[in-house]
């Protein structure tokens, strides 16, 4: 049973390892809380198991979405719990502790101690992922960097990184694509465009990004991506109405062609507050796309600074528009940077291997 918290990360994460070990034999059950994208995990051959589960540190929400994972497990009786994300992570973990279930595996995508924000928030964060590691028999995280905190902190001693994939004949170079996204959107081909793949959230970066955009002339900005009915924090609408960026603003939103409008733009940019290690940055590597992202964990051991893109400091405007305005009016740099970090994404990140890495790691 993969177990997270939202459908868009079933669908989005961890349906390719759903089908993976599919294909091995396995039995997989996919468990998150409700939602539409469950539609596309069973159309893809896959069970799903929605539960009452939130986004939240409600301790009357976290207890009711703890008893229903037990409930499940008890009637399931899985081989293996994989949990995923902090709060669902840790709740799995335990309700599959409770219910006897002989193997318990958690991924970390990014420790809440890690994220900007108050102490107590912070050491409640090391505290769940503790507590965790004393429920779990296999700990994998995405990130090198994190694996080394959860050994180091003593969360889980034998944590293994095995990092995030996609697939490289997917997310590609396209110019047929290119040709029918832009003349769908009615943009030029020599116009340059700076693409960011996300969730509406603050923390992606949305206040830097678009004060940046309005010190780069000459680029347009494609914004894909919405903001998720559990997604914490202000709403961003007034932030993108007062941007000042008139046309050169598009707001795409939610895309199921998300490698073809890669495929369109020219350069993709994630100045995110923290990250595990973002799929969009492998998406846009695969693509041949320079990258300009923020010196964060997860980016900064995807790009390599000056050769695959360029890194910047989180939470900082001006050299984040310093870096996009270098590539807008470099189109050798742009591609020259676009084909390196193709062949490093092809190298580290190709989906195939990486999901291999993994239900090997699982036992699998």
């Amino acid at each position: 049973m993969e177990v997270t918290n939202v459908d868009f990360s079933l669908r989005h994460f961890l349906l390719p390892l759903m089908r993976a070990a599919q294909a091995r034999g396995h039995e997989v059950v996919g468990v998150c809380a409700d939602g539409p994208l469950l539609a596309d995990v069973e159309a893809a051959g896959l069970r799903t198991a929605p539960l009452p589960m939130a986004r939240s540190l409600s301790p009357r929400a976290q207890w009711r979405a703890l008893w229903a994972m037990v409930a499940l497990f008890r009637a399931e009786r899985p081989d293996m719990v994989h949990a995923h994300m902090p709060i669902s992570g840790v709740l799995a973990r335990l309700a599959a502790r409770i219910a006897g279930v002989p193997k318990v595996a958690y991924t970390c995508h990014g420790f809440l101690f890690n994220q900007p924000g108050p102490p107590w928030r912070r050491a409640l964060g090391l505290v769940m992922e503790w507590l965790g590691g004393r429920l779990t028999d296999i700990t994998l995280t995405v990130s090198t960097e994190e694996a080394a905190d959860a050994r180091r902190l003593w969360i889980a001693r034998r944590a293994v990184p095995v990092g995030n994939g996609r697939d490289p004949a997917r997310f590609r170079p396209n110019p047929a694509a290119r040709a029918r996204v832009r003349r769908a959107l009615g943009v030029p081909d020599e116009a340059v465009a700076v693409v960011i793949v996300s969730r509406l959230v603050r923390h992606k970066g949305y206040p830097e990004l678009l004060a940046a955009m309005r010190d780069v002339p000459g680029a347009e900005l494609w914004v894909v991506g919405e903001r998720l009915p559990s997604d914490h924090g202000a709403d961003l609408e007034p932030l993108f109405a007062g941007s000042g960026l008139g046309p050169r603003l598009r707001r795409l939103g939610y895309r199921a062609d998300v490698a073809d409008v890669l495929a369109a733009a020219d350069i993709f940019t994630l100045p995110s507050h923290f990250e595990g290690l973002p799929m969009s940055v492998i998406e846009a590597m695969l693509t041949g796309l320079p990258i300009v992202a923020t010196a964060i964990r997860g980016p900064r051991e995807q790009v390599v600074d000056g050769e695959t893109g360029l890194l910047v400091p989180p939470a900082a405007a001006v050299p984040l528009a310093a870096a996009l305005q270098r590539l807008v009016v470099d189109p050798a740099l742009r591609a020259r940077m676009g084909a390196a970090g193709r062949a490093r994404a092809v190298a580290l990140y190709d989906e195939a291997a990486v999901l291999a890495r993994t239900l090997d790691l699982l036992g699998l």
